[in-house]
């Protein structure tokens, strides 16, 4: 069998034996912090990449997604590696200029955005001719995952090379217009590969100088 090298595929494979165990702690305001268990960022990311499919996108459709941090923003980028499709994250700060140009030079097929931010993003999305636009809170709230809840909580990530388009970063644009990073598969694997080795040696270097101090 052909190896699948979608990079969701790399991270599934770390997660725990025991879904059920705590992955994310997230501060819920005053109340109780909110546990999310693996089981939830399996699931819940396999749902909205359900959803992703089901809009019959083309291939490598992009995702434009200017929301705040959040657990379920998380879920939507897992998602759309599942789903095979390229994310591309943008600056809450960014302004109607800035995300006229950023949409009409990526033309993402999915736009989401928070709710606040909904009408005007919108319209700048539907006339650059974005198919679809959502919404996502950070209190768990929005139009995503309202049509997201009714997917299956099961999925197989799409079957994706090394080489192939897995996110779209936009440089900062201090010397000119912003142009867009193009990152693979791969390339995010080997990120992530190497940011593990420097915190893995890291945590050894602070237990060595713990136990000899």
């Amino acid at each position: 069998m052909t190896p699948n090298h979608n990079l969701f595929t790399a991270l599934r494979a770390h997660f725990p034996p025991t879904l059920d165990s705590t992955a994310i702690e997230a501060a819920d305001g005053p109340a109780a912090p909110r546990h999310y268990t693996w089981r939830d960022l399996d699931q819940g990311s396999a749902m909205l990449a359900n959803l992703l499919q089901s809009l019959d996108l083309p291939p490598g459709a992009r995702i434009a997604v200017q929301t705040d941090k959040s657990v379920e923003a998380l879920m939507l980028y897992l998602a759309v590696l599942r789903a095979g499709l390229v994310y591309l994250p943008l600056n809450t700060a960014y302004q109607a200029s800035e995300i006229g140009y950023f949409i009409g030079n990526a033309e993402p097929s999915v736009v989401v955005c928070t709710g606040p931010n909904f009408g005007w993003v919108s319209k700048i999305a539907f006339r650059a001719g974005t198919r679809f636009v959502f919404t996502l809170n950070d209190d768990r709230t929005g139009s995503l995952l309202e049509r997201a809840s009714h997917h299956r909580r099961e999925q197989q990530p799409v079957q994706r090379e090394a080489d192939d388009l897995a996110a779209i970063l936009y440089t900062s644009g201090t010397t000119g217009r912003s142009k867009g990073a193009m990152l693979s598969h791969g390339n995010l694997l080997s990120n992530a590969q190497v940011f593990k080795a420097c915190w893995d040696w890291q945590l050894v270097d602070v237990l060595i100088h713990a136990n000899l101090g």
